[in-house]
């Protein structure tokens, strides 16, 4: 794809003008002395005349109709520079009237804003003078807080769309600026000095390589949403090979599991069909603490769990299933005894330790760290035989720490760190599947999709808002790594389990609750449901999201319906989900100018016949 550029900034050159110091380093005195030297499909080539270089690739993705971009910036002048702004991917002379973005909040992942460039006063002025910027992104090390390191643009008069996808697992920004013309100017990359306390020094003759972006052009949202999706490398385990269903034992136990309760559990499952059965939070409690209170020195509770956790797994093999355990490995808090006997380990800004309630945070570029986390997750895992681990991070750290470089550029380093943690569990454990959770969907980005098998969607587990995150999610991370809870409870009426199974249809199966007290009537709902994923999870995982419309505003109170159409082939999967003062599928359609495929349909489970219930079924 041409047309996709770069840009930097290095302190000592003018900043940009038009009003936009401090706002926007796009138009730099640096930028303006870089000139295109090629500009051929798949390399742009930018120099300057005193031995800078900018090589921008953009090559097709290898399981997608989109393009990677990588830009390096290369040094090969006779002194040191230092940058504080540098792109990731630039677009100029974007033809757009409408922006997209997605939000993102503790157990609200997911939502849709959409702006008119009118809506953002981004028209250009009457003189083309001062510039008008949108700038947004992200400041810590949760990736996905408040909004995904996404953009999407839409030509109404055309009817074409841009897709753009950043992978980036520490600090990032995405800016659209308009000057001189009506045209936008679209960049993003690591968030900047201004934005993200970041600056980078580059001694002559070495190079830095930026995040990774995604590219996608199409015609429609949810065309350039496949794509970009779609091209998201992964890797998962060799065992994760059927879209296996994973039982994760919080919304039982609330961070209380022990062997008994873990045995019973494993009991009940046997025979369901259920591939993991994961033990979540609290197995290394001392005495009444909570399951947050104590990560950080992973001591296994002897009183729960009184001959180790072998005992645990054997048991769970036995049944069938594949035993997981969660850890938290980036963090420490304030009950371990790690939290003060080994602070110097932990991430410090100001010459203090960053502590966050209570929390404080494992430098993960540290030797003593690495030969730490190694003896208690990774040989915990091995010796007791684990083939799953949910690693979970609960807060931020915020603007960076200290260290030999910026706060910003520490901050990446000490996220490659954990990154690199990720390469070496499976290096050391082929087969084992990792669940990239973070509160919920705090690191739903692309980087750490790529270090994982599958993630958790969010902490909405029983919430009324739950099929709205999972079908949105849809738009930004790949439905087949997208675990969404199904929580069950013994006072559930059959609308109510319909509902939330029928939400695990828009993603991977995770199922959670008080099974044990379910009726035999319930459980042959939930086996109905199970049969049915089975049966579309092909659908889930290769398919293309044709329809997706939710006609609510809401997420804590949902009014009117969702639907939501998968297509591989000739068989369409089709979701209805009825939230209050709900139509038929049929009505909302209509009034919706959607949709609904035809065919015969062969598979049906569930009924969507009164607000909050919900169906699903397979056309073909």
């Amino acid at each position: 794809m041409k047309g996709i550029s770069g840009s930097v900034k290095i302190i000592g050159d003018e900043y940009a003008a038009g009003y936009c110091c401090g706002l926007s380093m796009v138009d730099n005195g640096t930028a303006r002395r870089f000139k295109t030297m090629m500009d051929e499909e798949d390399m742009t080539i930018l120099e300057t005349e005193d031995g800078l270089t900018l090589n921008v690739s953009h090559t097709k993705s290898e399981t997608s109709d989109a393009t990677i971009v990588e830009t390096t910036f290369i040094n090969d002048s006779e002194k040191d520079v230092t940058l504080e702004y540098m792109t990731s991917f630039m677009l100029e002379g974007v033809e757009a009237d409408k922006i997209y973005r997605m939000l993102s909040f503790w157990s609200a992942e997911g939502k849709l804003k959409v702006d008119s460039i009118y809506d953002l006063n981004m028209e250009k002025s009457w003189a083309g003078h001062g510039c008008r910027i949108e700038k947004f992104g992200n400041v810590g090390s949760m990736p996905v807080r408040k909004y995904f390191p996404f953009l999407a643009l839409e030509n109404s008069k055309t009817g074409k769309f841009t897709g753009i996808m950043l992978y980036a697992p520490n600090s990032w920004q995405i800016e659209l600026v308009v000057r001189k013309e009506k045209t936008l100017t679209v960049a993003g990359g690591i968030a900047d000095r201004d934005f993200g306390h970041w600056t980078k020094n580059i001694e002559g003759g070495s190079s830095f390589t930026a995040p990774r972006a995604i590219v996608a052009e199409g015609d429609s949202l949810l065309d350039v949403c496949d794509k970009l999706v779609k091209a998201t490398e992964i890797n998962p385990s060799p065992v994760d090979d059927h879209m296996g269903i994973t039982f994760n034992e919080y919304c039982t136990t609330w961070g209380n599991p022990t062997i008994g309760n873990l045995k019973k559990i494993a009991d009940k499952l046997e025979g369901k069909g259920i591939q993991y059965l994961v033990m979540d939070s609290g197995w290394y409690l001392e005495g009444d603490s909570q399951w947050w209170e104590n990560r950080g020195d992973w001591i296994i509770n002897t009183d729960r769990f009184p001959n180790g956790l072998k005992e645990l797994s054997d048991y769970v093999r036995e049944k069938g299933m594949i035993p997981g355990i969660w850890f938290e490995p980036e963090v420490v808090s304030f009950k371990a005894h790690n939290y003060e006997e080994q602070k110097e380990h932990v991430l410090h800004r100001d010459g203090v330790p960053i502590t966050v309630e209570g929390c404080r945070f494992w430098d993960m570029e540290d030797p003593w760290v690495k030969d730490f986390l190694k003896e208690k997750v990774i040989d915990t895992l091995k010796d007791n035989g684990f083939g799953y681990i949910k690693v979970d991070y609960n807060d931020t750290v915020g603007i960076g720490c200290d260290g030999d470089e910026s706060y910003g550029e520490n901050l990446r380093n000490k996220l490659a760190g954990t990154l690199e943690f990720f390469n070496r569990m499976r290096e050391e454990i082929p087969e084992l599947v990792i669940e990239n959770c973070s509160s919920g969907g705090h690191r739903l980005e692309g980087t750490f999709m790529e270090h994982a098998t599958m993630a958790s969607f969010s902490d909405a587990h029983e919430t009324k808002s739950l099929p709205i995150i999972a079908a949105n999610l849809q738009r930004v991370v790949r439905p087949e790594q997208n675990q969404i809870w199904s929580v069950m409870r013994k006072e559930d009426s059959d609308d109510r389990i319909f509902y939330s199974m029928c939400a695990t249809f828009l993603g991977r199966m995770g199922l959670s609750g008080d099974i044990y007290d379910l009726s035999d009537h319930q459980w042959n709902l939930i086996d109905e449901g199970i049969s049915f994923y089975n049966k579309v999870s092909h659908i889930i995982k290769d398919g293309k999201t044709t329809v997706l419309e939710a006609d609510t505003k809401s997420y804590a109170e949902p009014t009117g319906g969702q639907l939501v159409v998968r297509t591989l082939g000739d068989e369409s999967l089709v979701i209805y989900h009825r939230f209050e003062n709900s139509v038929s599928m049929e009505e909302f359609a209509r009034v919706n100018n959607l949709q609904i495929p035809e065919g015969v349909v062969d598979i049906k489970y569930g009924a969507a016949d009164r607000d909050f219930s919900a169906m699903a079924m397979i056309i073909k």
